[in-house]
């Protein structure tokens, strides 16, 4: 009887085993734990880029992607004090997502086949365009293909000046920086000729720097913010998504873009973009 009853309970844990052996491999093969039902959120933005994601003298930061970060978080259920923001460099916005460093980014993220293969992205909750900006005084510069031979900043983790000199093959001279606030600031002291990048990027700028810099208004590309999420978060793309609509749909984006772009001469558009998809 003792025989028979050990026999059983060996049967029964091995069956119980093997159960959790399965519900495990089902919880790996279904993707990462999901950001969404999260109580809190950290989230990484830039800190030098005005008009976007900017670090304020009190450490708050203020901008457009900052706005739309807290807009979407809430559509998660996080309330604002429970976000963190993080600073984060376009040479640092994977690596942050994969080491678990932020949840979430939203930081002038252009959505590209490269990227896609480190990164979920949600959205785009933006479609940028990229364009040229040059000291006032500069008149030898009116588009992109007047950039051959002159010196152009390129910034680390950024596609940007990758577009100009391999993509259209312009034969600039790369002038290297970290980030584009630094490229600004080369512009100024004619370390540089041209800073190319985002028309959003260097709007903020040109309106923080006066009339000191200019953008040249010659766009040639199509840039789609996207949120970088970790890898193979499908649910939390889902969810943002469906926050990026709503924020379209209830005049909140247009509000925001002029907000903080109003001024600045750019033509808004103030759709809804056209989304990458989640699958």
């Amino acid at each position: 009887m003792n025989r028979v009853r050990a026999t059983a309970c060996s049967r029964a844990m091995a069956a119980a085993l093997l159960a959790l052996a399965i519900s495990l491999s089902a919880c790996s093969a279904a993707g990462p734990p999901s950001i969404v039902g999260e109580q809190s959120l950290r989230i990484g933005v830039k800190a030098d880029q005005p008009g976007l994601g900017l670090r304020l003298p009190d450490g708050r930061f203020a901008g457009f992607d900052v706005d739309v970060a807290r807009y979407v978080a809430a559509k998660l259920g996080v309330r604002p004090d429970h976000i963190t923001f993080v600073p984060v460099t376009s040479a640092t916005r994977e690596t942050a997502l994969e080491n678990g460093s932020v949840d979430m980014v939203f930081a002038t993220y252009s959505i590209t086949p490269e990227r896609e293969t480190k990164v979920t992205f949600g959205g785009p909750y933006y479609v940028a365009h990229q364009d040229t900006t040059v000291r006032r005084d500069e008149t030898a510069i009116r588009n992109v293909h007047d950039l051959k031979g002159k010196r152009l900043c390129a910034v680390a983790g950024s596609n940007s000046w990758k577009r100009v000199t391999q993509e259209l093959n312009i034969a600039a001279t790369l002038v290297p920086a970290t980030s584009y606030s630094e490229c600004v600031a080369m512009l100024l002291d004619r370390r540089v000729d041209a800073v190319s990048t985002d028309d959003l990027i260097l709007a903020g700028f040109a309106a923080h720097e006066g009339s000191a810099v200019r953008i040249v208004n010659a766009p040639f590309s199509d840039e789609r913010y996207g949120i970088g999420i970790k890898q193979g978060d499908l649910a939390a793309c889902e969810a943002v998504n469906r926050a990026v609509s709503a924020m379209y749909l209830d005049g909140t984006a247009a509000a925001l873009l002029h907000k903080w772009f109003g001024q600045t001469g750019l033509q808004l558009d103030t759709h809804v973009p056209q989304f990458e998809g989640c699958g």
